[in-house]
């Protein structure tokens, strides 16, 4: 077991990966030698050379597509989107061409693909480098969509992503690459080294897609997160004392609706936080998913707390985003129904 950071053990899953198997390819704008705008494929290149980690134009659309093309001939490619918010580009590859290419082939050809790239706030990013788009991509056929919170569950996650023989969309919640964060942005910050998912081993090891994890037991109410959200709920459990049960979703597709319906129909309340946008963001779909299958569980309504219908503010990173203050008045106000 060694101490790391995400961004450390991203680098270990992929390095992983490449030293057993010499059809994955990384690529991406500045992925060689700079080795990422956050040194995620530091070190990759001179490793294993120019051929199989290499810089590419920025062009997203072409990053993608020639991924497609490279996955079509039997490469596994791991592109990186150097900011989620640039994957735009890129939708009409990813979404006609990559989540389609098995269904369309009739299993002649697969597109093991995993397309890496950061997201989320709480750097003040602005609008152009702090948005959440994982919705779009859950909604799309022949897509799964993971979302790690620790250094330990990314590397599992991205082994199995990268080994996976389908599309897979990585996205890496950047305000907790060098340490957890609990919402509170004028405390100071805390790294991985002190918290027990910064214990990531050096060998190969995998967490299967679609597994959540129970990060928290409890009996009083369910509280659904993912990436960043995850350590923001965690943070005000602990202080408000509140026995919740806190699922970690991993992986919003494929989705561990099992172990969500678990966890509601022995609670009787749910409270859904995620930091995309609130119309549309995949809390609506956990929403419905509760209510569907658990209504005859529920005490009181899902209560979903979110970012606003607005681009990410600069100047009001922390009224946009969902911290303690707001997600601690949804639990108290769903335990009072």
């Amino acid at each position: 077991m060694t101490r790391m950071n995400m961004i450390q053990a991203i680098n270990s899953a992929i390095d992983v990966c490449m030293a057993t198997d010499p059809d994955i390819v990384v690529m991406g704008e500045d992925v060689g030698f700079f080795g990422g705008v956050f040194k995620a494929t530091a070190g990759l290149q001179a490793k294993y050379g120019k051929t199989r980690v290499f810089d590419t134009p920025i062009n997203e659309n072409g990053i993608v597509g020639v991924a497609v093309g490279m996955a079509a001939y039997g490469l596994r490619p791991v592109p990186e989107i150097q900011f989620a918010d640039y994957i735009y580009p890129a939708l009409d590859q990813i979404v006609s061409e990559a989540a389609r290419l098995r269904y369309r082939s009739a299993g002649d050809y697969t597109a093991p693909i995993t397309i890496r790239s950061p997201f989320g706030g709480g750097i003040f990013g602005g609008q152009t480098h702090s948005q959440s788009p994982e919705a779009l991509f859950a909604h799309v056929a022949g897509i799964k969509t993971v979302i790690p919170s620790t250094p330990y569950d990314a590397k599992g996650l991205l082994i199995a992503a990268i080994e996976d023989n389908d599309p897979v969309l990585f996205f890496e919640p950047k305000r907790i690459y060098n340490g957890p964060f609990d919402g509170h942005y004028d405390r100071p910050v805390t790294s991985w080294a002190a918290h027990p998912a910064g214990e990531v081993p050096e060998a190969r090891y995998v967490i299967p897609l679609g597994q959540a994890a129970r990060v928290r037991e409890g009996g009083d109410v369910t509280i659904l997160a993912y990436g960043t959200m995850v350590h923001v709920a965690a943070g005000v459990v602990e202080e408000s004392g509140i026995d919740a049960d806190l699922i970690d979703l991993r992986t919003i597709v494929p989705l561990d609706i099992e172990a969500i319906e678990q966890s509601v129909r022995k609670t009787g309340r749910c409270v859904v936080v995620h930091e995309a946008t609130r119309t549309g963001g995949f809390g609506a779909e956990l929403a419905a998913l509760v209510q569907e299958r658990c209504f005859h569980h529920l005490e009181a309504p899902v209560v979903r707390v979110t970012g606003w219908d607005t681009p990410y503010p600069h100047s009001l990173e922390w009224a946009y985003f969902p911290g303690p203050v707001r997600l601690g008045e949804a639990i108290k106000r769903v335990m009072k129904d």
